[in-house]
């Protein structure tokens, strides 16, 4: 169990990082809260789904950490707070 605990702080964390390194705009709440946002729900949805599901699942719990941890990182992004000129210009015209 403490290794499966590891394991889910490790991908929230690293659901955290992903979300501020490639939308930083987006999260204008300190960078901190973002990431420990991703690692103590991964934790907390990996226990809970393990105690639902028993002990024989060992992968399934991990996923449902992922997923809620990128819910709920989702949750503080503000895209309402981004200026046009700041968005991200993967989508942009170029000129003819």
């Amino acid at each position: 169990m403490l290794v499966e605990t590891v394991v889910l702080a490790s991908v929230g964390l690293l659901v955290g990082v992903a979300a501020v390194l490639v939308l930083p705009e987006y999260f204008p709440s300190p960078r901190a809260l973002t990431v420990l946002t991703g690692g103590v729900a991964a934790v907390v949805a990996g226990l809970v789904a393990r105690a639902a599901l028993g002990s024989h699942h060992s992968a399934l719990p991990t996923g449902v950490g992922a997923v809620t941890a990128a819910l709920l990182v989702s949750v503080l992004a503000r895209p309402d707070r981004v200026r046009p000129d700041r968005r991200s210009r993967r989508h942009s015209r170029r000129p003819a």
